[in-house]
C-alpha cells in the first residue's frame, strides 16, 4: 500500500501541483465554512431562539443550492475554461461566508446560507475537473483521494478554529475569520494555468451540453451517477452532520470534548481517503468503494452505541476512515465517467444533485432523535445508505485510467478502459 502511495505521489510538474493545491484549498475552505454551521448550530439556535430542527435547515438550504452552483459555474467552465470561473466562485463564496458573521436574525442567515450553497456547488466540480485533467492518468487514484480529503481538512480546521476563536469571539467570529483562508485559496488559484484538455476539446468540438445529453449513454450514465451520489451524500452527511450534536446533547459531553472527537475522526477521514484513493488504482474504483462501505457497516454498532470518550474517538475514526475512503475514489471516478465536452458540468452536477436529494438527512435525523434517540437516528439513516452504496457500485461501470481528450461528446467507453 505504501509503495503504491509513493509511486503515485511523485513526479508532478509545477503546474500540475499548483492546480491540485488550488483545487484542494478551495474544497477545504468550502468545507470549513459549511462545517462551521454544523459545529455551532446549537449555539446559533440559542441566540436566535429557534429549535434545533429549524436550525438543521441551514445545512439543508446549503445542500439544496449546490446543484444550482454546479450547473451555472459548470456550464461557464465548459464554455470559457476552468480558471476564471473558479476564481469568481472563490470570491463569491468568500464574501457570502464573511457576511454570515453579521446576520441579524435566522431569516437573513438562511438566505446567506442559500447563497453560500451556490458557491459551494460550483467549487467541487470545477476544481476536480481541473485537477484530474492535469494529473497523469496512472496517478489519479492517490491525488483523487487526497483532493477529496480536503473536505475533511476543512472540517478539521473548523474544529480547531472553534477551539481557538469561538471562546473569545463567539460563532460570529468564526464566520468572519473564514474570509482569510478563502483568500489564500484565491491567491494560489491565480497561479494556475488553464486546462490543456479543455483547450483541446474546445478546439475540436463546441457542442452545447443539451445536445451531448441526446446521446442515450450519456443520459443513462448521468441518472446512474446521480443515484450513486445520493447514496454517497446520505452516507457522509448521515455520519457527520448530527454527530457533534449527538455527543453534546445526546450524551451530555462538553462542546470541547465533541470538537476533540471531531478532530480525531477527521484525521481518520484524511487517512482513509488518501490510502484507498491510491489503492483504487490496483483494485479498481468500484471494488474499492464496496470494500470501504462494507467496512463502514461493520463499524456501525460501535459508532452508534459507544458512550465512553475513548470508544467514541475510535469508532468515529474508523467510520470516517471507511466513509471518506469510499469518497476518495469519487473525484477520479466522476471525471473519468464524464464526456470531455461537459466535464466542467457533468461531475459537479451529478454530485450536487445527489446532495440535493440527500439534503433532508439532518432534519430527518433530528426528528427521529427527538422520538427515539440519536443512536436510532444514525442507524436508521446510515445503514441503508451504506447498503445502497455497495449495491449501486456492484452494478455500475467505471473508466479507470481513461485518457482525457479522447471521448468528445460521447460517454467514456468502460470497455476501452479495461473495466467491466
Amino acid at each position: 500500500m505504501l509503495k503504491t502511495v509513493r509511486e503515485q505521489a511523485s513526479g508532478l510538474t509545477k503546474d500540475q501541483r499548483n492546480a491540485f493545491v488550488a483545487a484542494y484549498l478551495g474544497w477545504a475552505m468550502d468545507a470549513f465554512d459549511y462545517f462551521l454551521v454544523v459545529l455551532v448550530y446549537s449555539e446559533i439556535a440559542d441566540d436566535f431562539h429557534v429549535s434545533l430542527t429549524d436550525m438543521a435547515f441551514l445545512t439543508t438550504a446549503t445542500l439544496m443550492m449546490r446543484p444550482v452552483g454546479a450547473l451555472l459555474f459548470g456550464m461557464w467552465a465548459d464554455r470559457r475554461g476552468r480558471r476564471l470561473p473558479l476564481m469568481v466562485d472563490v470570491i463569491f463564496y468568500s464574501i457570502v461566508g464573511f457576511a454570515c458573521a453579521f446576520a441579524p436574525n435566522y431569516a437573513v442567515l438562511l438566505v446567506l446560507r442559500l447563497l453560500y450553497g451556490i458557491g459551494m456547488g460550483g467549487e467541487w466540480g470545477l476544481g476536480a475537473a481541473l485537477a484530474m485533467e492535469k494529473i497523469p492518468a496512472e496517478r489519479r487514484g492517490f491525488w483523487s483521494g487526497l483532493l477529496q480529503s480536503g473536505y475533511s481538512l476543512g472540517y478539521l480546521l473548523a474544529a480547531v478554529a472553534f477551539f481557538v476563536i469561538e471562546p473569545a469571539f463567539g460563532w460570529r467570529g468564526l464566520f468572519a475569520f473564514s474570509l482569510v483562508p478563502a483568500l489564500v485559496a484565491l491567491w494560489v488559484r491565480t497561479r494556475v494555468e488553464e486546462s490543456e484538455v479543455w483547450e483541446k476539446s474546445v478546439a475540436l468540438n463546441r457542442t452545447p451540453a443539451y445536445q451531448v445529453f441526446k446521446n442515450p449513454a450519456v443520459l443513462k450514465r448521468f441518472v446512474y451517477l446521480v443515484a450513486l451520489m445520493t447514496a454517497f451524500n446520505w452516507m457522509s452527511h448521515g455520519t457527520q452532520d448530527v454527530y457533534p450534536t449527538f455527543v453534546k446533547k445526546g450524551l451530555g459531553l462538553s462542546p470541547d470534548t465533541a470538537i476533540s472527537i471531531a478532530v480525531v475522526y477527521n484525521i481518520g477521514a484524511i487517512i482513509g481517503g488518501t490510502l484507498l484513493g491510491a489503492y483504487s488504482e490496483k483494485l479498481g474504483r468500484r471494488r474499492t468503494i464496496m470494500v470501504a462501505a462494507a467496512g463502514g457497516l461493520a463499524v456501525v454498532p460501535f459508532f452508534v452505541l459507544s458512550t465512553a470518550v475513548g470508544w467514541l474517538m475510535l469508532s468515529s475514526f474508523l467510520m470516517q476512515m471507511c466513509v471518506q475512503g469510499a469518497w476518495g475514489v469519487i473525484p477520479a471516478h466522476l471525471t473519468e465517467m464524464s464526456p470531455d465536452a461537459i466535464r466542467g458540468f457533468y461531475p459537479g452536477v451529478t454530485y450536487q444533485l445527489g446532495n440535493l436529494i440527500a439534503a433532508l438527512n439532518l432534519p430527518i435525523q433530528e426528528a427521529i432523535a427527538e422520538r427515539h434517540g440519536y443512536p436510532a437516528a444514525m442507524t436508521w439513516t446510515v445503514v441503508p445508505a451504506l447498503v445502497v452504496v455497495i449495491a449501486l457500485s456492484a452494478v455500475g461501470k467505471e473508466a479507470k485510467g481513461i485518457r482525457f481528450g479522447s471521448t468528445g461528446t460521447h460517454a467514456p467507453s468502460t470497455e476501452a478502459a479495461g473495466t467491466t
